[in-house]
């Protein structure tokens, strides 16, 4: 039941004995005005700040209508708030405001001995209490004033990011209160997590703020995918093995399958950047913009995906909504119009670091059409299994649309858009890529329903506490609650810069970690002869055919992961309080990951270590390659090359499978 409390001079919005938040006149809470809201875009990155603010707290306030399930109140004339309950969700919309209106503030009720997970895939911090998180979809970059590469933050300055900045900003929070809170506002938006309040901010008034609960954490994750939207599930055939990355044409994919293939490597799949050809950009390649494969490269690639196929190993590609001005694609999708445009209704080029490129405007009902067509014929027409559909993220603020609307009130809502293509194309093609998988890395609110995996942004090389391999966990953790589903990384990193390079070491730590999550992906990174490579360096490809193995051994869990994913929503990383809630200790954890119910995994994130600390909530838990079982605490275990720290519980009904796993993949090999 929804009421509304009185107090004075206010009043308080509870639903069910939980209050939702306070007015009163001195306090109001809902606050509107008019600003200069200023977007400025580098290469790679956006940064935004508003001026002149003229700002409006609506104090004043009439209750139009109130009933067990729905209330009306008008604030002073400008602004109708409708809170609407259905269930245990509380739907909050708004209206009758003025067109020119663009700034907006809400606040919610808060507690201050909460903690706060969510908002999307950053990697700055999982506890999100006391802070202040921006929702702008950008490439992360460079991290500003942070890390080893702060110096050439200063001298590319639009290269660099903020900090928690995303390419997947989810405005989803929950919290340890067992209550969730989801912003649909496509607009840039924050949320400020005060001690008594969290404050919801935007360049627009949101379409609907979201608001519920659950009886206990499980419950609520559970309802809030079931609000915005189940991803689909991986296919079984993407845990049997490595999805290994390939370029370079025919005779180096065939060079490449067979070294990991005789060095004991099981392998899944083949993915490709440069499918559709490469350009030389600065000291490496670059795929090419377009969406046809390259005959140069790859001379018969349809032969070659059916021969894969007939192995057990399948093709993906990677494809962006960008067109490179040289292409045959980019001159019919011109000539028809379906680009988005500039100032003066000509072809928009995105500026990037090799060079500018068009984009599909996806306002444009009959581009999106073309697009799908495209996807179809070029890509899952040949063959393929799906494709790594990227740069999400990219519309320009000062675009034009056809669609009318504004580019800034659009941008955050672009990889929807892009993913809905994506998933449709999927869809119309039928059974013969009805196992196809849709993989990003830019999301929105709403987007994990059309996209099997997210991977987490491209990550530096190396044990970068933010960019790196460190910050992996915290991305993934973040992103299972907040709507996001399944997340992976691409094994190694892919961004290096001056001496922050790939090691081997590092390599083999990021395999590990990668075995015990949804996909085990690798990629070469964007300078491949500056980094260790499994296919280059004797002791990465040992370790890839081992945790290759134990992933492949592991195909049953992983198929029940995905199964409960499906089924309750809940994500395949998890955070240990997820299931541990009246543990204090676990709540806290932001080094350690469970994947699924039952394994407990702690990867190595420093060099050298040979030894890990981890906390194990009250359980029996089973210690992966020794048996040696324990009942909860702080432990320190050995984690050699090759034996990360992973426990399972002993309970789990896969005891079996881990325990026939320590037997067949233990130290001794």
């Amino acid at each position: 039941m929804i009421a509304l409390e009185t107090i004075v001079e206010g009043f308080a919005l509870v639903v069910d004995g939980k209050k939702i938040l306070v007015h009163s006149r001195r306090s109001p809470c809902v606050e509107i005005g008019i600003a200069e809201n200023i977007v400025r875009q580098g290469h790679d990155s956006f940064r935004l700040h508003s001026r002149r603010c003229i700002k409006t707290p609506l104090r004043s306030f009439k209750v139009l209508e109130s009933s067990p399930d729905f209330i009306v109140v008008d604030f002073e004339g400008k602004l109708v708030m409708a809170a609407r309950q259905q269930g245990r969700l509380l739907r909050i919309s708004f209206s009758r405001f003025d067109s020119s209106v663009n700034h907006f503030r809400l606040r919610l009720a808060a507690w201050p001995d909460e903690r706060i997970f969510g908002c999307g895939a950053a990697s700055d911090r999982l506890d999100r209490k006391g802070s202040v998180v921006r929702f702008w979809a950008q490439d992360r970059g460079i991290v500003r004033g942070r890390g080893p590469l702060r110096f050439l933050a200063r001298l590319a300055s639009d290269l660099v990011s903020d900090r928690g900045s995303s390419s997947f900003p989810s405005p989803v929070f929950i919290s340890t209160k067992d209550y969730w809170c989801a912003v649909d506002c496509p607009a840039y938006a924050t949320m400020e997590f005060r001690r008594n309040v969290t404050v919801i901010g935007s360049w627009a008034v949101p379409r609907e703020v979201i608001w519920g609960y659950g009886n206990g954490a499980p419950a609520a994750v559970s309802e809030m995918n079931d609000c915005l939207g189940r991803p689909p599930a991986l296919p079984d055939w993407c845990f049997d093995g490595a999805w290994l990355e390939v370029r370079g044409g025919s005779r180096e994919l065939e060079r490449r399958l067979d070294m990991a293939l005789q060095a004991g490597v099981k392998v899944s799949a083949l993915w490709s950047r440069d499918w559709c050809g490469a350009l030389q950009s600065g000291p490496g390649t670059r795929a090419a913009r377009a969406w046809s494969w390259d005959r140069s490269l790859y001379p018969d690639l349809p032969r070659t995906i059916a021969g894969l196929r007939g192995k057990g190993i399948r093709f993906i590609g990677y494809i962006t909504p960008l067109l490179d001005p040289s292409g045959p694609q980019y001159t019919d999708a011109s000539r028809a119009g379906y680009c988005v445009k500039n100032a003066s209704g000509e072809d928009y080029f995105v500026a990037k670091r090799a060079s500018p490129a068009a984009m599909i405007d996806l306002t444009n009902p009959e581009a999106f059409a073309w697009a799908k067509a495209a996807l179809r014929r070029e890509l899952l027409g040949i063959g393929m299994s799906g494709y790594l559909a990227d740069a999400g993220e990219e519309l320009p603020s000062d675009a034009v649309l056809a669609s009318g609307d504004s580019a800034q009130a659009a941008h955050n809502r672009w990889p929807l858009l892009w993913a809905q293509v994506g998933r449709e194309a999927i869809s119309e093609e039928g059974t013969s890529a009805s196992d196809a998988v849709l993989l990003m890395r830019s999301g929105a609110l709403g987007s994990a329903k059309y996209v099997n995996s997210f991977w987490l942004g491209e990550r530096l090389s190396g044990f970068w506490k933010e960019e790196g391999l460190p910050g992996v966990v915290l991305a993934a953790v973040s992103l299972g609650l907040s709507g996001g589903g399944s997340s992976h990384s691409e094994a190694g990193g892919s961004l290096s810069f001056a001496w922050a390079r790939r090691s081997p070491e590092c390599l083999c730590r990021w395999i590990e970690l990668s075995a015990f999550s949804p996909i085990l992906r690798m990629g070469d990174g964007f300078r491949p002869e500056a980094n260790a490579q499994f296919w280059a360096d004797p002791l990465c490809v040992e370790s890839l055919a081992r945790m290759s193995e134990v992933f492949a051994a592991l195909k049953p869990y992983h198929v029940a992961v995905a199964s409960e994913q499906s089924e309750s929503g809940l994500p395949p990383i998890r955070h240990p309080w997820l299931h541990y809630e009246s543990d204090g200790q676990a709540e806290k954890l932001s080094r350690q990951y469970l994947y699924g119910r039952d394994l407990m995994v702690a990867p190595t994130l420093s060099p050298h270590a040979q030894i890990t600390e981890l906390y194990l909530p009250a359980d029996e838990w089973v210690h992966l390659w020794t048996s040696r079982s324990f009942r909860g605490g702080r432990i320190s275990v050995d984690s050699p090359l090759g034996c990360p720290a992973v426990f399972y519980r002993a309970a789990s009904p896969f005891a079996p499978l881990f325990d026939a796993l320590r037997r067949t993949a233990g130290r001794g090999r």
